[in-house]
């Protein structure tokens, strides 16, 4: 059994990613004891009878007393107010990190609510699926997959190793970003694409010309990808772009001139264009594949049928 990173865990919200923290903390034993809280008495009940939590209180406060690690892994727009209430019972030396997409916002309104007494270092696991919930949790998540870690300025440099060390116990790379750099890189690489991808599965929707029987009988590998997408978190993604606004609009308009160039390019027939842009983007794919990052095997590595 290895020795634990951190003697007491407190995970605020407990879906997806909390979750799986949870199970891949115990498949290496990087912690004594893993304590819980999440909003409604519905998931705490369910989080009981899964076991991936030694305890789980009924209230934020509660879980985060004595705790050498707490990892708020709730909206992005609701982590401000977590702190300000758990502020009052944070040990001594522990670490505050959280597990959101967007990390200026956060900081802004989580860093003003902790004691000088902690740490703040802010995290964020690039690592997911469309499902969410205490039951949609897996230890082989954050596998091979990267984790940003955002530490503030003058951040206790001991405290960010410690936290380092801990995402890679749960199989994480790790790379370290300030946090304007992170919002922009992950309007890229994540934002934007489910906005497109929300966007996309409305425009079928509205389209009276194809039946809802259509979209779903003859989707596509494209469509059904866009459709896997867009089925994530709708209270996340709401609270993602309310909080990093200035990043995904400036990808986005990026977005629109290319869109418009492919359109002139398609309105006078320019197969040149056409050709060299999807040459270029097509290597992107081959780059993810190669940094394994993902498969190329059929249907983007999901399971076949049997």
């Amino acid at each position: 059994m290895s020795t634990p990173i951190y003697n007491r865990v407190a995970l605020i919200g407990l879906g997806l990613i909390a979750g799986s923290m949870a199970w891949a903390m115990k498949r290496g034993g990087v912690a004594g004891e893993i304590v819980g809280y999440a909003r409604s008495e519905e998931t705490r009940d369910t989080v009981r009878k899964l076991g991936f939590c030694d305890r789980v209180e009924d209230s934020a406060a509660a879980a985060c007393e004595g705790a050498d690690l707490v990892v708020l892994a709730v909206p992005v727009g609701a982590m401000g107010g977590v702190a300000q209430e758990i502020a009052p019972v944070l040990a001594d030396g522990c670490t505050v990190t959280d597990v959101g997409s967007v990390k200026r916002d956060v900081i802004d309104h989580v860093a003003p609510h902790l004691p000088d007494n902690v740490h703040f270092v802010p995290a964020h696991p690039l690592a997911g699926t469309e499902h969410s919930g205490p039951n949609a949790g897996f230890a082989e998540l954050f596998d091979n997959k990267w984790t940003i870690i955002v530490p503030v300025p003058g951040a206790d440099r001991d405290a960010v190793a410690r936290l380092t060390s801990f995402w890679q116990a749960l199989g994480a790379n790790t790379d370290e970003m300030d946090p304007e750099h992170h919002d922009l890189v992950l309007a890229v690489t994540s934002h934007t694409p489910h906005l497109i991808a929300y966007t996309m599965v409305g425009v079928a929707d509205d389209l009276g010309r194809v039946t809802d029987s259509e979209v779903i009988k003859y989707s596509a590998a494209g469509f059904r990808d866009f459709t896997r997408i867009a089925a994530s978190d709708p209270t996340m993604w709401r609270d993602v772009f309310l909080t990093n606004k200035d990043a995904t609009l400036e990808i986005l308009g990026r977005f629109t001139e290319e869109l418009f160039a492919l359109q002139r390019a398609i309105r006078t027939g320019d197969g040149d264009h056409l050709f060299d842009y999807f040459t270029r983007t097509r290597a992107i794919r081959r780059g993810i594949i190669e940094a394994g990052q993902d498969t190329d095997a059929p249907d983007f590595g999901r399971a076949q049928k049997k």
